[in-house]
């Protein structure tokens, strides 16, 4: 089944300016390779010359050391939830960051620890067993060191993708706080026994500012921040509303809401304080502008947090950490905004359909008919705004269109000059950004975000 809704677009002007594209997530990057730059000049400096094989593996050691260390303290600011760089850069792509630089960071760490085990052994005519033991024995904080070095090989273990599809989220989240307790424990190791820090004060200066700046950093945004504003707004739980089969909205009230900075296409994570749903915050899209005394988001019972949230009762107290997220108004630079849902991606969507400027379409797949949430108000905005509506099912088969560069190309004229946010199921979005990029749309039109942190 395919239906649209024509009708001319609201004036540009009336829906505020475009903004222009930030330089944040470039700046980012330039700044994490000059860190990595002035490691490795720490490192040229302290380093008159290097002499035989035992000399050339230690100094290995050395630099991918200083490298593990400096790398630590990058994937925890990476993940510390600061507004400037998740509204600019993005919460998925900075997960994803984090994710590869997790996966050089382990390899650094076994490195760095293999290389010093056996350039130590060669210069003082050792085995690598004996030499291990003088190392724990004979250094300071070797104990605080080996004990990171578990933390980080274990934590980098339960990461990996074969072991994170056998856990539940909440419990990986939570044993990956473990990180923050081996950077704590190497951090000693480093100053102790580091030959570019231990007669070195600038050096030390430099390595304490780093990483005082970090803790201060994550402590603020991650712990302190949204302790301060669930007790300043006061969210709770003000109704629900069914909206399709296993689609639920919740909307929630609070006080002075306004002050969150919530655009639309931002979202939160969400800890409901509910028996069973207070250990855990997930995330979920506003799925309706923000307003000053109102929030809603719409979740699908795909899981057992999200379906027991169908059973909360009014008044329930609510935690809100953020607004996360760059999937927004400002990442568009064209007049021209296709955005195309599939199934529950649609609540992003619409809270942007309201408001995106310009002259946009909305496409919509979803497996049958009724299982279309919140087409009423689709409908209604895209009257208001005078926009474009697509509905398409799955099923009956006789209706279902297929999800390529030729049926998009012909539901939207020009696709090629449109900017699209993509949201739903990842099947979908793999799938559509092929047919995007077939149909000759640029990568860097295609804006898509992911909560498979």
């Amino acid at each position: 089944m395919t239906s649209a809704t024509h009708a001319r677009r609201i004036p540009d002007r009336a829906l505020g300016p475009r903004r222009p594209r930030s330089a944040v997530p470039a700046m980012t990057l330039g700044a994490i390779w000059a860190g990595a730059a002035g490691v490795l000049a720490l490192w040229w400096r302290d380093t008159a010359s290097v002499v035989g094989a035992g000399g050339w593996l230690t100094d290995a050691g050395r630099i991918t050391g200083l490298l593990a260390g400096y790398a630590c303290a990058v994937l925890v600011v990476l993940m510390a939830r600061i507004p400037l760089l998740d509204h600019s850069v993005g919460t998925d792509r900075l997960a994803r960051w984090h994710a590869m630089g997790g996966r050089y960071t382990i390899s650094l760490v076994l490195a760095h620890t293999l290389l010093i085990i056996w350039g130590y052994s060669l210069t003082a005519h050792a085995g690598a067993v004996d030499q291990t033991t003088t190392l724990l024995r004979a250094y300071p904080d070797m104990l605080k060191a080996t004990a990171a070095f578990l933390l980080l090989v274990g934590t980098g273990i339960v990461s990996a993708r074969a072991a994170r599809r056998r856990m539940r989220y909440e419990t990986w989240h939570y044993l990956h706080f473990a990180t923050y307790l081996a950077v704590f424990l190497a951090f000693f190791h480093q100053l102790s026994n580091g030959a570019d820090f231990v007669a070195n004060r600038p050096a030390q200066a430099a390595w304490y500012t780093v990483y005082l700046g970090v803790a201060a950093l994550t402590g603020w945004y991650r712990f302190l921040v949204p302790v301060r504003r669930a007790l300043r707004h006061r969210l709770r739980v003000a109704g629900l509303r069914y909206e399709a089969p296993g689609i639920v909205s919740v909307h929630l009230s609070g006080e002075r809401l306004d002050e969150l900075g919530a655009r639309p296409g931002q979202f939160f994570r969400w800890r409901f304080l509910a028996p069973g749903l207070w250990w855990t915050a997930n995330p979920y899209s506003l799925s309706a502008p923000p307003l000053d005394h109102h929030l809603r988001i719409t979740v699908k019972g795909a899981g057992g947090h999200s379906a027991a949230l169908a059973r909360l009762r009014p008044g329930t107290r609510v935690w809100a950490e953020g607004p996360y997220g760059s999937f927004t108004a400002a990442r568009s630079a064209s007049r021209k905004v296709l955005l195309l849902a599939g199934g529950v991606g649609i609540t992003p969507l619409r809270a942007l359909f309201e408001t995106l400027p310009g002259e946009v379409t909305l496409i919509y797949r979803a497996r049958r008919p009724e299982d279309f949430a919140l087409r009423a108000e689709l409908d209604a905005i895209a009257a208001a705004r005078r926009a474009v509506v697509h509905y398409i099912v799955d099923e009956p088969a006789g209706y279902s269109s297929p999800l390529t560069a030729r049926a998009l190309s012909r539901l939207v004229p020009d696709l090629a000059a449109h900017e699209v946010y993509l949201c739903g199921p990842p099947g979908m979005t793999a799938a559509a950004t092929r047919a995007l990029r077939g149909a000759g749309v640029p990568r860097r039109h295609i804006h898509h975000e992911s909560f498979e942190f």
